[in-house]
Formats: C-alpha cells, structure tokens, sequence
C-alpha cells in the first residue's frame, strides 16, 4: 500500500514521486487497520526536505500491505531561516496538535548539535516533552542519530562521549542478539553513519538497554528498550538516507573547511566511495589544501562521483523497517482485540446480571 501523509499538507516533491502511483483516500482505512505514525523532522534546513523524502520513500517501501498515515512535525527551538520556517509552515503541524492526535508510533530525527551538552539545547525542553509522552501515548518510537543520544539521557542519564573525528561512512554491523527488527534480513547488514559523538554498549546494557547490532569500527548501531508502554528503538546511523546523502554532507564540511568554519580537512567516509571516486578525491584534497578559499569548492568533481554511488543498505533499512511496522501493527490488534472481549464481557455480564434479579 502507498505510503498516505495526512492533514492535508503534503510537501510538493513528494506529490512529483507519486505521479505515476495510485492514491488511496484516507477514508477507506478504519482506525484499527492502519498504521498512523508521526515524523518529529528536527533536521537543519539544507537537510529538512531531503530527510522528508527519505522517510516517505523508506516508509513507503516497507508498508507491505499494510496503510500507512503519516503526519509531519516540528519542535520549537531549532534554529531556522525563513525559507525552513514558511516550509515549516505549510507542511508541518506543532506539537499541540500531537498530543491530540491518534498515533502508533512516531519516528523523531536528529539535528546538528550545537552546543557541548544536549541539555543546553534551545530545543531540549521540547524534545523531553515527546520523550515523556511517547512513553505513555505510543506503541514504538524511533529515534534517529541525536535524537537517540537525547533519548537515553534524558530517560537514564547516559551521557554521549565524544569521539576524536567524525564516524563518517557506511559500516557492517553484526547482529548482537534476536530480536523481532532484525529478523528476515537477507544478507549483510550495512548502515550509514554521520556523528561526532557516540553512546557505548556497556553503559547502554547497565541501564537495560538491548544492542541488537555492533560493530568494531563504528560501535553500537541498533538498541532497543522498552519505556512503559513503548518499545524506544534508538538508531546511531542512519539507515533512511539515500545513496547520495554521505556525498552531499562530504561536501557541505569540505565547504566548511574552505570558509574556515573547521580547521581539518574532513576525512572520506567509509565504505563509500570506489577507488577510482578516492583517487578523484585525493586529488582535490590536495588542491583544496594549497588554495583554501570557498571558491574552490566548484572544483569538487560532484559530477564524476554521484554515477558510481549506490545505496548498498536500502534492502536491510526496508526489512527493519518493515519488521517494525509490524510490530506495531501486531501491538495494535491485540490491543484492538482485547478492547473488543472487554466489550464482550462487560455485555455478558450485564446479561447476566438481568437473568439472576
């Protein structure tokens, strides 16, 4: 089933990748028969609508047979420009219509830290709002990169450390354990990951968190504990993007470099390029270095890369996902079914109570 974005506010390119599919009304899924879910979408402007499609076009893949509803959101307190902000505006909901609203699940994306202690966050008031309510209003949350780092600090105290560069690539980790999420996954598991930060895997177990993926190189990568109600499932990397997100973010920090933004010159990632893009790169490393001014960035070979770039972890982020859809879908009718016994009950009892007076 196509994936359904609701309230009527559907950002324009995903209205483009829709042209040649069916449209299915929201009328014809019954409360008890879908799955509504929430995008908490906190990242910085230049990512905010490729991180939309991302979602849409992951969520979409993974649906299966089952609908999905998806509504948009925003917290307060991450910085905007107009332009995010009317974007913002015309496509997202706040977060007093969520509190309001009938939902599963919901999915809340990291953004790019700005200060040393999450807490110092202009956002972090916010943000422990939707921790708190998760746990009682939702089946199962995701949280993404930052926003998981968020998650077990403000749930259990673990504090993130940093790390000496940027964990930048696509790493292979292994499965830790068996778990519902990870299960049909044919193949290797691989996932990108883009952090200066990390949260370790013996903190995590002390605090009854489950590592369900690890790996060497990149550390824990999938974690799972369940909150009350909710079943948090915390991802440090980021299996939703798109095979040229690593590319564009490579990019943006060379950039960065250039206008003096960074002192080093950022590292390749990982597991990413081929060794003839490496070779191109290379190349440029050293001319970028020798004329470090912004205007060298039209340099960068962007053309000659993005042909030979594949998403070589779409088929495991699509079996996660999928699996956690139906955890959420399997959550719900038990739910749905143990409602309609209550019912039953209560309606026996009454009849039986008639009968004895």
């Amino acid at each position: 089933m196509p994936l359904i974005i609701e309230g009527g506010r559907v950002p324009a390119r995903w209205l483009q990748e829709r042209n040649s599919r069916p449209l299915i009304s929201p009328g014809v899924a019954r409360g008890h028969e879908c799955v509504r879910l929430g995008l908490i979408n906190n990242m910085p402007d230049p990512a905010l609508e490729d991180t939309e499609l991302q979602f849409f076009d992951l969520l979409d893949a993974a649906s299966g047979n089952a609908v999905v509803l998806l509504k948009l959101y925003s917290l307060t307190g991450i910085p905007r420009t107009d332009r995010g902000q009317r974007h913002l505006n015309s496509f997202y909901f706040g977060l007093d219509e969520l509190w309001h609203s009938p939902v599963d699940g919901i999915i809340v994306t990291g953004t790019e830290p700005r200060q040393p202690s999450l807490k110092d966050e202009p956002y972090w008031s916010s943000l422990t709002d939707v921790l708190d309510w998760a746990e009682q209003n939702t089946i199962s949350t995701v949280f993404s990169c930052l926003a998981a780092h968020a998650s077990v600090l403000h749930g259990d105290g673990i504090n993130r450390h940093p790390l000496p560069d940027k964990q930048f690539g696509v790493f292979a980790p292994a499965r830790t354990c068996d778990h519902q999420l990870t299960s049909r996954i044919a193949g290797r598991i691989r996932f990108p990951h883009s952090r200066w930060n990390e949260v370790r895997a013996n903190e995590l177990a002390s605090c009854g968190y489950s590592v369900l993926t690890q790996s060497a190189e990149a550390g824990v990568d999938l974690f799972v504990k369940k909150k009350k109600k909710s079943l948090f499932v915390h991802f440090q990397g980021h299996p939703e993007y798109g095979a040229l997100t690593l590319l564009k973010e490579y990019r943006r920090d060379i950039k960065r470099f250039l206008g003096g933004e960074r002192e080093t010159f950022p590292t390749l990632p990982v597991g990413y390029f081929d060794p003839a893009a490496t070779q191109l790169l290379n190349d440029f490393q050293q001319a970028a270095v020798a004329k470090r001014r912004e205007e060298t960035v039209a340099l960068f070979p962007e053309a000659a890369l993005v042909h030979g770039l594949q998403n070589t972890w779409r088929s495991a982020a699509i079996s996660i996902y999928r699996n956690w859809l139906e955890y959420v879908t399997s959550r719900k009718a038990e739910a749905f079914s143990f409602a309609a016994m209550a019912r039953a009950g209560g309606v026996r009892s009454t009849v039986a109570s008639g009968e004895r007076a």
